[in-house]
């Protein structure tokens, strides 16, 4: 080959790249700034919410379905109110659990949160009718505890409904997914 064709291979190897690693790039929160209706985290949550879910493991397979009944409600001035998501979850097997959140909202509809099984602090954002919320929950494993980062997607689809669709993942591996609807009352 010459030069001119090994340029044009080294382009074309590059653009290959570009491509590829644009089509890897995940959604923000942003891209749903435009849609409606457009999600306040505080009105939706207040009140109680119900929520039905499963849990399904890399393969697709559901390995838990459960219910939530979550008692919401914020308290403070506009600008920095204070929210309590406090769930209820029962699950297939019969067992439960209770997980009590503490949200902050500030500037530009960011929120802070906080749980008992939640390693240091849940960041999120919303935009548009959109939610997003990372943070690294302890989860019981067989007599362990491991530390699960979940990327968390909130979807308003109307006043009353909700969509919910968590990816799980350890060390940057995915371990499976968790998917909600939330009617509220």
């Amino acid at each position: 080959m010459n030069r001119i064709s090994h340029s044009l291979a080294a382009i074309g190897s590059a653009l290959l790249l570009c491509a590829a690693l644009a089509a890897c790039s995940s959604p923000q929160v942003s891209d749903y700034a435009a849609e409606q209706p457009v999600l306040d985290l505080r009105q939706y949550f207040n009140g109680t919410v119900d929520a039905y879910g499963i849990f399904t493991d890399r393969s697709g397979k559901v390995i838990k379905r459960f219910t939530v009944v979550m008692t919401c409600s914020w308290q403070g001035p506009a600008d920095a109110e204070t929210g309590v998501l406090d769930e209820a979850f029962t699950y297939s097997d019969g067992s439960k659990e209770r997980r009590v959140w503490t949200l902050k909202r500030s500037e530009g509809g960011r929120y802070t949160g906080t749980a008992a099984d939640v390693a240091g602090e849940a960041v999120g954002e919303e935009k548009g009718n959109a939610f997003r919320w990372g943070y690294t929950l302890k989860l019981p494993v067989d007599g362990k505890v491991l530390e699960v980062q979940f990327d968390d997607w909130m979807y308003l689809m109307n006043d009353k409904v909700m969509l919910n669709k968590a990816k799980m993942s350890k060390f940057g591996f995915g371990l499976g997914e968790v998917t909600l609807s939330f009617v509220k009352r």
